[in-house]
């Protein structure tokens, strides 16, 4: 029986979260779906400059582990330029420091997948929304 897989911590989310390829189709397009913390992966990594034994201590899993998820994060990204595919970054076993928003319309609360979270609710579209944590101390209006 295989062990169940540990939640990756994510601190930054992408502002977008889907790239194509200038002058092709979005609905005659082939896409790459890249994980929440395969980006991270690449970010701490490749912009952070740090090192692999830093990248895993801040995503919270193991070496091995971290240089699997950069593997596949990069091999998805070349994938992806070498054969013009649009690529969705969504989804994922990730946690982030962020605030839960809470939405007013449907009483729902939610973690902030995307910078657009902090103004719409993902359930229902309302736009009637507030950081949802007592302890944050923001008064209601987060900055990710």
């Amino acid at each position: 029986m295989a062990r169940p897989v540990k939640v990756r911590k994510v601190e930054n989310l992408p502002k977008e979260n889907y790239f194509m390829p200038k002058g092709k189709k979005q609905c005659t397009l082939e896409e790459m779906a890249l994980k929440v913390e395969e980006l991270e992966a690449m970010r701490l990594k490749d912009i952070e400059g740090l090192s692999q034994e830093e990248c895993a201590k801040q995503m919270e899993v193991s070496r091995q582990t971290f240089q699997n998820i950069l593997d596949e994060a990069r091999r998805k990204v070349t994938l992806a330029l070498v054969e013009g595919r649009g690529i969705r970054i969504g989804g994922g076993n990730f946690v982030t420091k962020q605030c839960r928003y809470y939405c007013n319309a449907c009483e729902k609360t939610y973690t902030i997948r995307y910078k657009q979270d902090q103004e719409q609710c993902p359930e229902c579209g309302g736009r009637s929304v507030i950081c949802g944590k007592k302890e944050c101390g923001c008064k209601g209006k987060c900055k990710v």
